[in-house]
């Protein structure tokens, strides 16, 4: 699925780069997405989530790096417990014919000796 998926993308690129009219599309796709990053109102959003960032990035840090040390420390501990040794099981080995259908041979069956 993920190689068809980068098929049908390397063929649009493809188209767009190497086309008049993918060129064009392009142009049009780009100026599009120019406009509507220069609107106000997106500006003024970008504004906002610039500033949210500025004021919680030290909050958001120091709470990053507090979870981190305890995951290491956990990691640690984790690595410094010896695991489990294993037991010997003196379980049965199961026969490969089933009780019902073996039988006893009525003649020997090796080969003779040439």
């Amino acid at each position: 699925m993920r190689g068809k998926i980068l098929l049908v993308l390397g063929l649009g690129i493809g188209y767009v780069l190497g086309t008049r009219d993918g060129r064009a599309r392009y142009n049009q796709m780009k100026n599009a997405a120019l406009k509507v990053w220069n609107d106000p109102r997106v500006q003024e959003q970008v504004s906002a989530a610039t500033e949210f960032v500025k004021e919680n990035a030290p909050e958001v840090a120091s709470a990053v790096s507090v979870n981190v040390k305890k995951i290491a420390e956990r990691v640690e501990a984790a690595r410094s417990v010896k695991p489990p040794t294993k037991r010997a099981t003196t379980a049965r080995k199961p026969s490969s014919t089933p009780a019902s259908k073996k039988t006893t041979p009525s003649a020997p069956t090796s080969k003779p000796k040439k």
